[in-house]
């Protein structure tokens, strides 16, 4: 929506719904001025005879709302209506995958700091071969998190407790002989709007610092069965937007005067210094992306309905994702294999088959470029066009396709969508005045998103919905001819808002570092519906190629 149009959306709600509260007026022609003031606002006219007929119903719609209004409703209560990202006629594969997974000999550093930026399959290795104990190499990064924590502003809680008994019972497992797999033993952090048991889950907003909701979340289930120990819970943009929270702004490692973007804003920071080997954060409109992107990692945002969302805060039914922020896509591979499926709380997911091994070769796969976003970056001398240039030296045919941008997304279709069901998610939040607690008011922080939306008919909602399975057509339509497409990050187009809507799983990657202001710079991935496995062996190859994913900020490997 443009800018003036969210100011008279907001006055016309207060003038409208203030008016309508009360008794008729006594005058006839009075009545209806706030209904057709109203109707002007959503594009729509009526003459004064229809407006005359209309009035009854609205007062019977107002008493209607208002008894529903008295009906508090918990942010864990979802919708009857489920986002499916398969189109009719599309099969699934669901055959379990058996993963062989190797890991490469490794050895104990000489400077133990280092081991702050080893991956995922090294860090097993270790493990695994008794070189160091979990319990020895979660207090190395409980260490860390307290030296460097609050310095990022990345931490909300540190889990010792939790951390230090897991630990122990991973140490008895494996010396028992009972290995879980890559990730035992190995610790990380969880995007704080999950809940686990025994801790706060604030959610990053003021008026939820407090909170403890006595539910283990899906995502914190799966990878307690895997053997990984918890050490951390992450700050995150107040309800999931930007890099600001209650205790201030997530800070980037790379520059601390720069925020780590959002919303998974502590995931990102804190797997950027090595925190953490990795971290799990969520993603409805960029949360993943952006933050991995901007702290140089790589994030896997996965097939919207791979993972249950149970257990997590609710932002948007049908566009909330869960995925791993991590140094490599290798190490997103081991922590999607673990956490990807459902526990049937969350009626949108699904266990679809991860058709992954390591090292596939990727020459097999069709590769594609947005060529109508490419061409919009008239800088050639950018590290996009560098990504294209080590794909095509590496024997890879790029296959230049036109992302169904302008005419599939002619209007902001997710605005639609997020602003009404996040307005939705946090109806009591608006109606009892908690957002007056937020520590951020701006025109468009949540609070004022949340008045806004209210404001919005379900006729436009349904209808942008409706423009939405469109727009999946048109994804599928190009998708069903490549099995990747490569897309700038930032600077392209509408890939983020598209693919997010449709459901696509995407990966960014670290690509160099930008020649004014040294911070990392990043490529996105595109990979088809619950194709994960593909999309990962063509990131994996890229990161093999050219080893930006081992750079790390020199501040903190002391």
């Amino acid at each position: 929506m443009k800018k003036i149009t969210k100011l008279l959306l907001i006055t016309a709600t207060i003038i409208s719904m203030h008016s309508l509260a009360q008794e008729p007026p006594k005058q006839e022609n009075n009545k209806t001025a706030d209904m057709a003031a109203m109707a002007r606002i959503m594009d729509l006219k009526f003459t004064q005879q229809e407006l005359d007929t209309m009035y009854e119903g609205i007062q019977e719609n107002l008493a209607n709302y208002r008894l529903m209004h008295k009906q508090s409703l918990s942010n864990q209560v979802p919708m009857s209506l489920w986002q499916n990202p398969l189109l009719p006629g599309m099969k699934l594969d669901t055959r379990p995958d058996k993963i062989k997974w190797k890991f490469p000999a490794t050895e104990m550093p000489a400077n133990k700091n280092d081991l702050a930026f080893y991956n995922l399959d090294q860090l097993a290795y270790l493990v695994k071969n008794k070189k160091i104990s979990s319990v020895e190499l979660t207090e190395f990064f409980i260490q860390r998190l307290k030296k460097y924590g609050d310095t990022l502003h990345c931490v909300i809680s540190i889990t010792e407790e939790i951390a230090r008994e897991q630990a122990r019972v991973a140490d008895k497992e494996i010396a028992a002989g009972k290995y879980r797999g890559p990730l035992h033993g190995i610790p990380y952090g969880l995007k704080d709007l999950f809940s686990v048991k025994g801790t706060k889950t604030t959610w990053g907003a003021a008026p939820y610092k407090d909170q403890i909701i006595e539910e283990d979340a899906y995502v914190y289930q799966r990878l307690r069965d895997a053997g990984a120990i918890i050490v951390a819970k992450f700050t995150l943009g107040a309800l999931a937007m930007g890099d600001y929270w209650f205790g201030g702004r997530t800070r980037n490692p790379w520059n601390i005067a720069t925020g780590s973007s959002g919303s998974s804003a502590g995931s990102a920071s804190a797997t950027a210094a090595g925190l953490v080997p990795f971290a799990i954060g969520t993603e409805t409109w960029g949360s993943i992306i952006s933050p991995a992107s901007t702290c140089g990692l790589s994030g896997l945002r996965p097939t919207f309905g791979s993972i249950s969302r149970s257990g997590g805060m609710t932002l948007s039914w049908s566009l909330d994702k869960v995925g791993p922020i991590c140094k490599s896509a290798a190490d997103a591979a081991i922590v999607f294999a673990a956490i990807h499926g459902t526990d049937g709380a969350d009626a949108s997911a699904i266990f679809a088959r991860f058709n992954y091994q390591q090292n596939t070769n990727p020459q097999s796969l069709k590769i594609a470029y947005a060529k109508n976003y490419f061409d919009r970056i008239t800088d050639t001398s950018r590290s996009e066009w560098k990504v294209l240039e080590a794909y095509r030296n590496a024997g890879c045919t790029l296959i230049p396709v036109d992302f169904p941008d302008s005419a599939a997304y002619s209007f902001n279709i997710m605005d639609v969508v997020i602003s009404a069901e996040a307005a939705a998610a946090f109806d009591d939040f608006t109606r009892n005045n908690v957002d007056d607690e937020m520590t951020r008011q701006g025109k468009y922080d949540w609070p004022n998103s949340f008045r806004v939306a209210r404001l919005m008919t379900a006729v436009e909602y349904i209808n942008a919905n409706r423009h939405r399975y469109l727009l999946m057509k048109k994804m599928q339509e190009l998708m069903s001819t490549v099995d990747v497409v490569i897309c700038p990050t930032r600077g392209g187009g509408n890939q983020s808002a598209i693919t997010n809507l449709t459901g696509h799983p995407a990966i960014c990657l670290p690509t160099g570092f930008d020649s004014r202001n040294k911070l990392p710079t990043s490529i996105t991935l595109i990979g088809g519906l619950y194709e994960e496995g593909k999309l990962l062996a063509a990131a994996e190859w890229y990161q093999r190629l050219t080893g930006w994913h081992l750079q790390h900020p020199d501040w903190v490997k002391k």
